[in-house]
């Protein structure tokens, strides 16, 4: 669990602080309070800070404190908390109220007759028991959703203590962020790295603002997330929710890509290890998938829901190789062209001029690859059961990608 700013503007003792500008920026994390001594603070802050601003060591005239706030933004800090008084900074440049709301980085007056010593004591113990807080409820969720427990009703009264109601019925969704490689093939890694680390919390925070009740758990690149929802249409208007942010998200994070797969509705706390499994489920198929648009939910598997519960790969592996063995044999030594071919033409149902513009190849093209798979596999495109097989083996093998 973290400490935002308006839960650190709440704390007693510090009620002479008060938000000036930047309310849109005060569900910002505070990772940790720094005092600014020097003239810049980009190479001085990770990222998630508080910053103090006193005037005492250097000047901060206009010029300076919209340097700072510029840089401010830039590195992702918490919020910048700027010390006024008779001696250093008097008062507040009005263009820097203006800039700080426009850029939504909350930025706070305090006095300097409030010590501090006093806030940094008050912020530092505030954000030790969030910490402590924050494991002890990731922990109870952890345990829900892996079914590691031994009495299912004092773990749901160590949740309700601490402030996770859970008495309910759920959906569990899981995302998974890919496409990371693509970052550090083109710059260096400390720039890759500090750009996912930013990618990740925006997205952490966007996340908890779904389930504001319940903590989100993630970690490199992974998360999940607990949705209520009672009944179907609960569940439908989650997806809805979840795919109005993910379409446009994905669209600004090229190369990365977000995925997303969400369980079936209406899981008790006894069933969240379930939920969790059939999340899974969904996800695979969101990231296999294209058609999905990168997400999907249980209930939509289909025929998915029994290859997923086959648990000896071997028997899958078997029955794609039984099929297509020589076609992806043939791909492997002579480049893609059979089972992309394949694939178009059962997308498309059959329909060669539609399978042929989906690969941009002409129609005879085309029909003569369809003529070497059949040759190649002992299968007839035109029997229904052979078709069954191999819309059975091309979902193994996307699964297996």
């Amino acid at each position: 669990m973290s400490l935002t700013v308006t839960d650190v503007l709440a704390l007693p003792g510090l009620e002479s602080m008060r938000l000036r500008a930047g309310s849109a920026g005060l569900d910002n994390a505070v990772r940790w309070p720094y005092v600014a001594e020097n003239s810049g603070i980009a190479e001085w802050v990770l990222g998630g800070e508080l910053v103090f601003v006193t005037g005492i060591n250097h000047p901060r005239d206009e010029a300076n404190l919209l340097q700072l706030l510029e840089e401010a933004c830039q590195r992702q800090v918490a919020g910048l908390v700027i010390l006024t008084g008779p001696a250093y900074i008097q008062i507040i440049p009005q263009r820097l109220l203006d800039a700080a709301e426009a850029a939504g980085m909350p930025l706070i007056e305090q006095p300097y007759s409030l010590k501090m010593v006093l806030v940094t004591q008050a912020i530092g113990s505030a954000l030790i028991q969030a910490e402590q807080l924050g494991r002890s409820r990731h922990d109870v969720l952890e345990r829900l959703l892996t079914g590691d427990y031994q009495s299912l009703d004092l773990l749901l009264h160590r949740a309700a203590q601490l402030g996770m109601p859970l008495a309910g019925r759920w959906q569990v969704v899981q995302l998974q962020l890919e496409g990371g490689e693509a970052l550090f093939d083109q710059d260096d890694t400390a720039q890759v790295e500090a750009q996912l680390a930013r990618q990740h919390e925006a997205i952490t925070r966007r996340l908890r603002q779904f389930s504001a009740s319940i903590p989100v758990v993630g970690r490199a690149g992974q998360w999940t997330l607990l949705l209520p929802a009672t009944d179907a249409g609960a569940a439908l208007a989650n997806r809805q929710q979840l795919a109005t942010w993910l379409n446009p998200l994905n669209l600004r994070l090229a190369p990365l890509k977000l995925f997303i797969g969400l369980s079936a509705a209406a899981h008790p706390p006894a069933r969240l290890a379930q939920a969790q499994d059939e999340a899974r489920q969904a996800l695979a198929a969101a990231r296999r998938f294209s058609e999905r648009a990168g997400l999907c939910v249980y209930d939509e598997l289909g025929v998915l829901k029994l290859l997923s519960g086959v648990r000896d790969r071997a028997l899958l592996d078997q029955f794609l190789n039984e099929r297509l063995g020589p076609l992806l044999r043939h791909d492997l030594h002579h480049g893609p062209s059979l089972m992309p071919t394949l694939e178009a033409w059962f997308h498309e149902n059959g329909n060669l001029m539609a399978a042929a513009q989906r690969l941009a190849v002409h129609r005879n093209t085309l029909t003569h690859r369809v003529q070497r798979i059949e040759a190649l596999c002992g299968l007839t495109l035109d029997n229904a059961y052979d078709r069954l097989d191999i819309g059975i083996a091309l979902m193994i093998w996307r699964l297996s990608a």
